[in-house]
C-alpha cells in the first residue's frame, strides 16, 4: 500500500516537502496545498509553491481549490504551462473562509456545482485528475448524491476523509461511513483522517486491503518517520529520530533564515510545526521553543527538547 502525504496549508510547502523526501522519504507522492483563483488572479505565492524549479520530490500532485469552471480553467492553465499531467481538486476544505465560497467541503451539498467541476474534468482529458473530499458538510450522507457524478468521471482515485467539513477536526473519523463509501467508489480510494501511528497505518491497511493508500496529514507533521517506519516494517529507534529530526529541522532553519527577515517573521514561521513535531515530548520542552522570542533562543530550546528525548 502506498503512502502519500496530505496537502496541509502553510506547512506543507515546497521547502518542507524537499526536506521531508531528502531526510525521511517513504512517501509515493507529496500533494500540495491548494491554489486558488481570486480577484482574478492567482497568487504569486501560489505560483512559486509549484513552480517546477523550486521542487525537488520525484511525484509532485498539484491541488486546486475552486467552486466554478471559471475559477478552475485559468488553475489548470498554469499547471499545464507548468508540465504537470495529475492535478487533484479539493472538495474537502473544512475552513469556513473557503467554504463559504463553496470551495472545499462547502461544494458537497451542491451536487450541481460539483457536475460542473467534473465536466472540466472531462474537458481536459490531456490532464489526469483525483478528487480529495470529505463525507459532506453537514451531514455524512451528503457524498451520496455525488458518487454517481464521480464514479461516470474519468479520476485516477479519490482521497476520502471522513469526517463533516463543518466538524473541521474535533471528531474522530468516521471509519464506519468510509466503510460504505469505499464499496460505493468505482475508482481507487486513498484513505486519509487520524493516521498518527505505524500501527494505525497497518490497522486501515487490514481493514481495507484494497486500498490504493493511505495519505497522511497532522500525523506526518507529528512523525515524519511514518512512510519510512511503514516502508521497513518497524518503527525507527530514538536515536534515529532524534538524527534525522534535528537534520531536517536544521536545514529547514538555514533555508528560512536565508529567505525571511527577523526573529518574528523566521519564528512565527517555524514554530507552528512545534504545535504538532514529536508529541511524545514533555511539555516544558515544547513550551520553551513556543515562547523562545530570539532565534539563539529558539535553537537553544530546540537543541534541549531533541538531547530530552
Amino acid at each position: 500500500m502506498k503512502i502519500y502525504s496530505a496537502p496541509l496549508q502553510g506547512f506543507t510547502e515546497a521547502v518542507w516537502r524537499n526536506l521531508h523526501n531528502g531526510f525521511f522519504g517513504g512517501i509515493e507522492g507529496y500533494f500540495t496545498p491548494f491554489i486558488r483563483y481570486e480577484h482574478g488572479e492567482i497568487r504569486n505565492k501560489d505560483i512559486r509553491d509549484v513552480e517546477k524549479k523550486n521542487n525537488t520530490v520525484t511525484n509532485l500532485v498539484p491541488q486546486l481549490i475552486a467552486a466554478t469552471p471559471d475559477e478552475m480553467q485559468p488553475l489548470v492553465q498554469l499547471l499545464k504551462n507548468e508540465g504537470y499531467r495529475q492535478i487533484d481538486i479539493n472538495m474537502g476544505c473544512s475552513f469556513p473562509l473557503q467554504a463559504r465560497k463553496c470551495h472545499g467541503a462547502g461544494i458537497l451539498p451542491h451536487p450541481d456545482m460539483v457536475a460542473a467541476l467534473m465536466a472540466e474534468v472531462k474537458n481536459n482529458s490531456d490532464i489526469t485528475f483525483s478528487v480529495k473530499m470529505r463525507l459532506g458538510w453537514d451531514n455524512a450522507n451528503e457524498w451520496e448524491a455525488l458518487i454517481g457524478i464521480l464514479n461516470d468521471t474519468p479520476l485516477s482515485h479519490i482521497t476520502m476523509h471522513p469526517r463533516l467539513g463543518r466538524e473541521q477536526y474535533k471528531q474522530p473519523a468516521d471509519i464506519d461511513a468510509f466503510k460504505v463509501f469505499y464499496n460505493k467508489c468505482r475508482h481507487p480510494v486513498i484513505y486519509n483522517g487520524d493516521i498518527n501511528t505505524l500501527a494505525d497505518i497497518e490497522r486501515i491497511a487490514t481493514q481495507f486491503p484494497e486500498l490504493q493508500g493511505v495519505m497522511i496529514g497532522r500525523g506526518l507533521l507529528a512523525n515524519p518517520a511514518l512512510g519510512l517506519e511503514y516502508e521497513r516494517g518497524s518503527e525507527l529507534s530514538l536515536d534515529e529520530m532524534r538524527h534525522l529530526v534535528q537534520g531536517m529541522h536544521d536545514a529547514f532553519f538555514r533555508t528560512m533564515s536565508a529567505r525571511l527577515q527577523g526573529n518574528t517573521q523566521l519564528l512565527s514561521k517555524l514554530k507552528p510545526y512545534w504545535e504538532y513535531l514529536l508529541p511524545e515530548m514533555e511539555k516544558r520542552y515544547r513550551k520553551a521553543i513556543l515562547k523562545a522570542t530570539t532565534a539563539d533562543k529558539y535553537l537553544q530550546a530546540v537543541e534541549n527538547a531533541l538531547a530530552s528525548l
